[in-house]
């Protein structure tokens, strides 16, 4: 049987695994307009924040790289329309 070993929790592990449940609430909450731009900026800093200080572990820095693509989309979408 091959199972996957979960990371063992630190801070930096559960801060990202926040931001990247962060990204759909953000992406849908702007979509519906259920989530104001403040809201959504406040929520992405963190998202962002999060992704700063990645340690060297495989498995976490694709979380991180997860969640930095998320944020790009997020940005797109909260950036004002020319």
């Amino acid at each position: 049987m091959n199972r996957q070993q979960i990371s063992p929790s630190t801070p930096e592990i559960n801060r990202l695994r926040a931001a990247a449940a962060l990204i759909p609430i953000i992406e849908s909450g702007l979509l519906e307009s259920k989530l104001s731009v403040e809201r959504a900026a406040l929520m992405a800093s963190f998202c962002g924040w999060a992704v700063a200080n990645v340690p060297d572990d495989p498995e976490v820095v694709k979380l991180a790289q997860t969640v930095t693509n998320g944020l790009k989309r997020v940005k797109i979408a909260l950036s004002p329309v020319a």
